[in-house]
């Protein structure tokens, strides 16, 4: 007789990077809890009034803050962006774009760009 499987699970820190919220800003419950993958999926799937809010407002880690950019997490970096953003932060700077941001996006967009000639050329070869 084989034993029970025990459920797959991943620590907090998996799980939130998973969900896209910064950690610290959850529920001590989930920062203290591994996660299931049922319960994980459930998250997922139908998430509670705390992580539906986390999403909405923040505050969010570098790599969602940098998507909501437009820039690389590198970017961020160069732009003495540390912490973690509020929605109504990331906003702000979207209105009245800083120096930094203007260029990071512009080499953001010639990487895609170089990105897609290249995905070109290749597929040409082929």
């Amino acid at each position: 007789m084989t034993p029970a499987k025990s459920p797959q699970t991943m620590k907090p820190a998996t799980a939130a990077k998973k969900l896209g919220v910064y950690l610290p800003a959850t529920p001590q419950e989930f920062q203290d809890t591994d996660i299931t993958r049922g319960d994980f999926n459930v998250l997922q799937e139908n998430p509670p009034e705390w992580l539906a809010e986390l999403r909405r407002t923040g505050p969010h880690p570098r790599p969602v803050v940098a998507q909501k950019l437009g820039v690389s997490i590198s970017g961020l970096a160069r732009g003495s962006i540390t912490e973690p953003l509020t929605t109504a932060e990331i906003t702000e700077l979207l209105q009245s774009p800083p120096v930094w941001l203007v260029a990071e996006r512009a080499t953001m967009a010639r990487v895609r760009a170089e990105e897609m000639r290249a995905k070109e050329a290749r597929r040409a070869k082929s």
